[in-house]
């Protein structure tokens, strides 16, 4: 890799270890507040930006015609020639607009598609470190592999993140033509597969991978190299060897040099609560009859008096009194209930299994098995469980066989992950709301594209019911409406059980529909794929990184599309747009609208102080007036954003601190 690419790239020095990689950020307070405010100022400079982008297309779009007149040998000869230029002289401006024209040609060669102006603009600034908020269906797979290509003929090692093996699979699978036209090779990373054949995918120019494989490899990395030599000499070793060699034959990833991070705000922001663990499990031959005595006990605590429900945190901690009471039950036992703090955090991950953690909601029960349900995208978390004995205290719970309780070995979170690349790139349908954060946490600024064709999409405002039960008469009703119209309809929620709640309804009103949730992931393609026919009916969980975007039959295309309704608000309105946006794509037809209650989640959890004073304004027809719907709304989703903030940061901090314990204890990375 030239020097010329870590200069534009700002490096000035690697992290101690075992490939390349950047040092931790601060994260000080005031590195914090100069974060965000740097991310606000970045906003407010956009149009400027904007502007430099669309001149930068012109550059690329005025070498259209000599590439056009190129025959297929003098095309590859000018591939050729400016990956070597690449090697050598870096990024320079000159030489990517070249790359580029190149690669928007051998597509549509390859592919049968050229890219727009705009997939243009948003390649150039991912190649500039930055986070692309592209709407809903601008292309952002084909907009990837323009940077893609670039950075890899500069010598630098390429990772596309995905947030689900199907879409990295299918990515890798359709883009490979136009990769091996540059002489570059792709690596896919999909589950299942042996330490042999990720090394080898790892060790390709391009590596298409999910962000929990990528993470969890890195993990491993530092598990099985932590006695190997560190330091500069492990980086020294790594440039003498070349960039194809990794860092040693047990090493999987040659470095963190270039990624692109696709449905970044989902991963970077959303799953970024959750800390990423390695562990190793441990057999307990009294684990049942231990969680059936905690679960058992924290069912026989008060709320008021032994301890302190915090939802809004996801937490539980115990009062004096609530202390004191296990202390009691404990007297006479043996083994962890002699043991003060230790007795007492059991009985707080029992009242979390009671209290915080709900069926069809943040799990659900597959194969006799407790399976874990992303909040935000709504999947199944294949193979993974909660920490601390947690996991099987739910699956006492749930009256299931237990498993074996994990010990943490390793772990890190998302935030210290992906800084950590020598250049962080992204792309998603929805970002300035966290513009600030991106810049805090992640040093990467957020650049809002415009879209290739003017979008039409209708928004038919939003109505706000008393109670649920008219909520869903609601959106029955407006469903049967837009059925019968032959346009087509989607239903989003936030949870299994609200998407199963939605279809009891419409079968109750003998409106044929179909459900995706994380009972149907298998099926997901099938079902996103046909929900744009005539009088389809689909009712989802969050629409997020969902990957296959929904086409309109030419007879919903003319009856005015898709209509998107939103059945309860999520906690960033980021999220709201990310579902609305699935109408209207491409200068498509469509509309959406927002039908909620106030006895939702959002509200009972951030505004129940404004409840009571918002129902007391309530019309005749059983609605809040539009004026206190926006307030409403805005008041519940701003405190939701700040407690989720406040969460992310805790978990940073958590993070370094358990790391540190780890190696005081011999098992550190």
């Amino acid at each position: 890799m030239s020097r010329a690419l870590l200069e534009r790239w700002q490096v000035q020095e690697f992290a101690p270890g075992l490939y390349a990689e950047r040092r931790d950020l601060k994260d000080g307070r005031l590195d914090r507040f100069i974060g965000r405010l740097l991310g606000r100022c970045a906003q407010a400079g956009s149009p400027l930006r904007g502007r430099a982008m669309r001149r930068f297309a012109g550059r690329v779009q005025a070498l259209e015609e000599g590439l056009l007149a190129s025959d297929d040998v003098a095309l590859r000869r000018r591939a050729a020639a400016v990956g070597a230029a690449l090697a050598v002289d870096g990024l320079e401006d000159a030489l990517v607009a070249e790359c580029f024209a190149l690669v928007r040609e051998v597509c549509s060669r390859q592919l049968g598609l050229r890219h727009y102006p705009v997939q243009l603009m948003g390649g150039y600034a991912m190649l500039t470190g930055t986070l692309a908020e592209m709407q809903t269906g601008e292309g952002k797979t084909l907009t990837a592999v323009l940077p893609a290509v670039t950075v890899a003929l500069a010598g630098a090692p390429v990772h596309v993140i995905t947030v689900n093996p199907y879409l990295a699979a299918r990515d890798a699978e359709y883009l490979t033509p136009v990769y091996e036209y540059f002489g570059l090779r792709v690596g896919l990373i999909v589950p299942e597969q042996e330490s042999a054949q990720r090394a080898e995918a790892y060790a390709a120019d391009v590596t298409y991978c999910v962000n929990k494989d990528l993470v969890f490899d890195y993990l491993r990395d530092r598990i099985t190299q932590k006695r190997v030599r560190s330091g500069p000499r492990a980086v020294l070793d790594g440039w003498l060897a070349g960039p194809h060699a990794p860092a040693s034959a047990s090493v999987l990833l040659r470095g963190l040099y270039f990624a692109i991070v696709d449905e970044a705000d989902s991963v970077l922001i959303d799953e970024a609560r959750t800390p990423l663990i390695i562990s190793s499990d441990v057999d307990d031959a009294n684990g049942r009859a231990l969680y059936e005595q905690a679960l058992a006990l924290a069912a026989s605590l008060k709320s008021k008096g032994h301890y302190v429900l915090r939802p809004r945190e996801r937490s539980i901690e115990l009062t004096d009194a609530g202390r004191a009471a296990v202390g009691d039950f404990a007297c006479g036992l043996a083994g962890l209930w002699r043991i003060p703090r230790a007795r007492e955090e059991l009985v707080e991950q029992g009242l979390s299994a009671l209290h915080l953690f709900q069926l069809d909601r943040h799990y659900i029960i597959a194969d006799d098995k407790v399976q874990i349900v992303d909040e935000y995208t709504g999947r199944v978390m294949a193979d993974r469980s909660w920490e601390r004995g947690l996991h099987q205290m739910i699956e006492v719970k749930e009256a299931l066989a237990i498993s074996k309780r994990r010990d943490t070995i390793s772990r890190i979170t998302y935030q210290r992950f992906f800084r950590r690349y020598l250049c962080l790139a992204g792309m998603t349908g929805t970002a300035i709301e966290v513009a600030p954060e991106m810049r805090s946490v992640y040093a990467m600024d957020v650049l809002r594209i415009p879209p290739n064709r003017p979008v039409v999409r209708r928004d038919l405002g939003q109505r706000v019911f008393v109670d649920s039960d008219s909520r869903w008469a609601a959106v029955v009703e407006r469903a049967a409406e837009m059925r019968a119209a032959g346009r087509a309809v989607l239903i989003g929620t936030r949870s299994v059980a609200a998407s199963e709640l939605a279809s009891a309804r419409l079968s109750a009103a003998a409106l044929a529909h179909e459900v995706l949730n994380a009972r149907q992931d298998q099926r997901e393609a099938e079902i996103v794929a046909q929900a744009g026919q005539p009088g389809r009916i689909t009712v989802a969980t969050n629409m997020a990184g969902r990957g296959t975007d929904i086409l309109l039959s030419p007879e919903v295309r003319q009856a005015g599309g898709l209509h998107v309704i939103l059945s309860e608000y999520h906690d960033s309105a980021r999220i709201d747009r990310q579902l609305f946006g699935r109408a209207g794509r491409q200068g498509d037809p469509g509309s959406c609208e927002a039908i909620v209650s106030l006895d939702d989640e959002l509200f009972l959890a951030h505004a129940s102080p404004l409840l009571g004073w918002l129902r007391q304004h309530v019309s005749a027809a059983g609605l809040l007036p539009p004026p206190l719907v926006r307030v409403l709304r805005r008041s519940a989703q701003a405190a939701a954003e700040r407690q989720n903030s406040l969460v992310r940061r805790q978990t940073v901090e958590m993070d370094k601190r358990v790391e540190q314990s780890l190696a005081f204890a011999g098992r550190g990375e």
